[in-house]
């Protein structure tokens, strides 16, 4: 099974989605971990990052390594590295461009190929896995999700740098030409603003429940 988890900047996604992966023994994505890594390999070669055709050439020649859910590049593990202030400033700009999408996109379905998962970013349900059996939309207001991020201590930015922050990355994500972020129309809609992650997961637990159950049921029918 495929849950596929969309929602904007820093509504609780990863949260959520390690917690739902702890409770269903699912094997949890990250998709947004990829394009950070293209984002901090293309930092730290000093790339110009404004223009597509040298984001997307350079990371069509990265060699990544993916394990137990960590990111690797030329053998380090990178994954600490990926939610920076510098990779937060960037990101959106990588992961607007095309080339770079069907990269993820790509080694997203080779990962999930394998094995139940639990993956969350932008247009996961919409554009990577529009079959997947179960659709999720997270949301939040964007003062509640930057209060979120500046008290988990990790940014070095004041509180209304982070929503400004976050306010410009909607407005990228939801202009995006290529895998833009929008509500698939068969999505649970969740909102989270006034929910603990444990009311979350428990909603979207119940639907997973629901629909192994009925995935139970018609099995046995069709062999009646």
């Amino acid at each position: 099974m495929v849950v596929a988890i969309d929602g904007p900047a820093g509504v609780g996604k990863s949260s959520i989605s390690v917690e739902l992966a702890g409770k269903t023994g699912f094997h949890y994505l990250n998709s947004g971990n990829f394009y950070r890594a293209v984002t901090y390999a293309a930092l730290r070669e000093n790339l110009d990052l404004e223009t597509q055709s040298i984001v997307e050439s350079f990371a069509a020649t990265i060699q990544f390594e993916y394990r137990d859910g960590d990111i690797y590049l030329a053998g380090d593990n990178i994954t600490a590295e990926l939610h920076s202030d510098q990779v937060d400033a960037q990101v959106a700009q990588v992961s607007s461009f095309r080339g770079v999408r069907e990269w993820v996109n790509q080694r997203l379905r080779e990962i999930s190929s394998r094995r139940d998962i639990i993956v969350e970013g932008r247009d996961i349900s919409t554009v990577v896995f529009p079959d997947a059996e179960l659709k999720v939309f997270l949301d939040a207001s964007p003062e509640v999700r930057a209060r979120r991020r500046f008290d988990q201590g990790v940014s070095g930015l004041s509180l209304d740098e982070i929503a400004e922050g976050i306010r410009k990355r909607d407005e990228i994500d939801r202009s995006k030409e290529w895998g833009r972020l929008v509500r698939a129309e068969d999505a649970l809609y969740v909102d989270t603003s006034g929910l603990t992650i444990e009311e979350v997961c428990a909603k979207v637990v119940r639907k997973i429940h629901e629909i192994t159950r009925k995935n139970i049921e018609e099995t046995e029918s069709k062999h009646e």
